[in-house]
């Protein structure tokens, strides 16, 4: 549902009053007229309001990219899809709408209420929910309807796709990173810094820019990372770096309390399978201080005294029972920023790239070990049927936005 973003678990999950800290105040647009329309959609308006709460909505969300671009893209292809559903008779009743937020809100376990408390504590009206997951449901269930008769899985789709999930070959990417560190107070600023980056076309450029401002223990080598297997990055970042050609540098990715951007500089298959892993078992020993001297030289004690999980367990001993946290989880369900940190570490290796409580605690992460996933006959015909299926559905429903896109009028007043 909702292919407009990819909500992460961690990211929904964390929609506590905390995160309301990190939204940037209103600019000067504020001072204006909220409600006059700053972009008209053929005849429908787009108001300075709307794209002001979809931008904070996105935020909290922690979609990729600048969030009021992203909010008025977002918003003209809003109009462009509930405009083509209604000129073909196609509309969802309120109930159809309010289980769609239930489906929405579960994604991170939540209900819709639960959500919307979250979101309202953050200054984002429940309508603004409410218009985002209708746009989303009303297209998803329009283009089901429109094109569905149009598609068909024959027996040699099924082949081809059982040999790309077979096992039998993998793929890697030679990636380089920046991971910059942005508290609440410079959350705005960080977020422009990094979309110029984002707009950097050569490894050079990138490369400097890694040394200046990452926090990670690649920025001395220019943020440069060794080959990594496609399943050991988080599942979010896999189609995001999938969707790089050699050179390109990813949208920022607002993680906790930081920022990352991610160069792919090459990518490969090979005759090695790709290793899934059933669960990730990490520990994470929290350091007051943030990044400070004091803090960075206790967590490079601590390093030079522990060699695996356990050890950690004595140089917790006789502080807060917080202060140390170890377990097990499925890899879909560790924060992003944690899941690329483990990527990089084998067992008792240390990453000290991250941090909480807006900066101030510094976490020393160590990976225990990692349990893979047990072979198994592989999906069944009809796992593989419905993700072909919804693929092309989802070709079919891409190319008609393209078309309304090209035979619209827009016009955007405010630029």
């Amino acid at each position: 549902m909702m292919q407009q973003i990819q909500p992460l678990r961690a990211a929904l999950a964390a929609l506590a009053l905390t995160l309301a800290a990190m939204i940037a105040p209103p600019g000067p647009a504020g001072a204006q007229n909220l409600f006059e329309p700053v972009i008209k959609v053929n005849d429908l308006a787009i108001t300075r309001y709307e794209i002001q709460q979809r931008a904070r909505m996105l935020q909290i969300f922690r979609a990729p990219g600048d969030p009021t671009k992203l909010a008025r893209e977002q918003l003209i292809e809003d109009r462009l899809k509930l405009d083509a559903a209604r000129a073909n008779g196609f509309t969802l009743d309120e109930d159809q709408v309010t289980l769609g937020m239930e489906e929405f809100a579960g994604r991170a376990d939540m209900d819709a209420e639960q959500m919307i408390r979250g979101l309202e504590g953050a200054g984002v009206d429940r309508s603004t929910f409410r218009e985002f997951v209708r746009a989303g449901l009303t297209w998803r269930e329009f283009s089901r309807a429109r094109f569905g008769p149009r598609v068909s899985v024959t027996e040699d789709d099924l082949e081809r796709a059982r040999l790309a999930v077979s096992g039998t070959t993998g793929v890697r990417v030679l990636l380089s990173e920046i991971i910059m560190p942005a508290p609440p107070p410079e959350m705005e600023a960080v977020m422009q810094r990094a979309n110029r980056i984002s707009e950097y076309t050569t490894e050079a450029e990138f490369s400097a820019a890694a040394r200046r401002y990452s926090a990670t223990a690649t920025a001395g080598r220019g943020g440069r990372m060794d080959w990594t297997a496609i399943t050991d990055l988080p599942q979010a970042l896999r189609g995001v770096i999938l969707g790089l050609a050699p050179g390109e540098v990813s949208d920022p990715l607002p993680l906790e309390g930081a920022i990352a951007l991610f160069q792919l500089r090459d990518i490969e298959e090979t005759e090695v399978p790709d290793r899934e892993y059933e669960a990730i078992e990490y520990a994470a020993y929290y350091i007051e201080g943030g990044r400070s001297d004091a803090a960075l030289s206790r967590a490079a004690q601590v390093k030079a005294d522990t060699d695996t999980c356990d050890d950690l367990y004595g140089v917790a001993q006789g502080q807060p029972p917080e202060v140390l946290d170890r377990g097990s989880k499925a890899p879909d369900e560790i924060p992003t920023d944690i899941a690329l940190e483990l990527a990089k570490l084998d067992p008792g290796e240390v990453s000290t790239a991250i941090t909480r409580a807006n900066g101030q605690t510094l976490v020393l992460l160590m990976l225990c070990g990692r349990t893979p996933k047990l072979e198994g006959e592989g999906p069944t015909a009809e796992q593989l049927t419905n993700f072909i299926s919804s693929s092309r559905l989802e070709s079919f429903a891409n190319g008609y936005l393209e078309q309304l896109r090209a035979e619209a009028r827009i016009v955007e007043l405010d630029r």
